[in-house]
């Protein structure tokens, strides 16, 4: 129990680093302004927009790295269908076209996507289960703005990968392979030296 309040309190001195990192991010915090204005109920920015930020920031660099896009997820079981996904997307891109959006909505994943061999994919009961089974551990963390304009820090994995600059496979939905190819094309190591890639075990 003593362990878990531990890891529990580096976690959250861990939350409010990243917190303190978005906030002080022009470009985070206008995107996140730009997704709030749709009024979703369950939300967040997340994967390659939040490593890239947090890890240029370690690193100090002066200029940030670009993402290759802004992945919003969203999560509504009412409707799964693309079209709700397209309009989302239209409205940032209107509202916002500096930006390349990537909209998913989380509760419509097991509609597409191609699970592992002999593995059926079962429909995410929540936002926070979307991005838990993201490729890498390090990746899945999410941040969302409230109305209020408080950060908020969606971290089913928790935050050391992260911070720590690891980059892990997470099995829960992407093959070995797919999460090596997709170390092979990020490059990880190369854009940001002090990151460690784990192997697969």
């Amino acid at each position: 129990m003593l362990l878990d309040l531990i890891n529990r309190a580096g976690e959250i001195l861990l939350e409010e680093r990243l917190i303190s990192i978005v906030a002080k991010s022009e470009v985070t915090i206008t995107a996140l302004k730009a997704v709030r204005r749709l009024n979703l109920s369950s939300w967040c920015i997340g994967a390659g927009a939040i490593r890239n930020l947090v890890w240029d920031h370690l690193h100090g660099f002066e200029v940030a790295t670009k993402s290759d896009d802004i992945d919003v997820v969203f999560y509504d079981a009412n409707n799964l269908s693309l079209e709700l996904e397209q309009s989302l997307k239209l409205q940032l891109d209107l509202s916002e076209p500096e930006f390349a959006w990537d909209v998913v909505n989380q509760a419509a994943v097991h509609t597409w996507i191609r699970p592992h061999p002999g593995k059926k994919m079962m429909p995410f009961r929540s936002l926070a289960e979307g991005v838990a089974s993201w490729p890498e551990v390090a990746t899945c963390v999410g941040v969302t703005l409230t109305t209020s304009g408080k950060i908020e820090v969606i971290s089913p994995h928790g935050l050391i990968d992260l911070f720590e600059m690891v980059i892990r496979w997470n099995p829960e939905r992407v093959p070995r392979e797919v999460y090596e190819e997709r170390v092979a094309d990020k490059r990880f190591s190369e854009r940001w030296p002090r990151v460690k890639v784990l192997p697969c075990l």
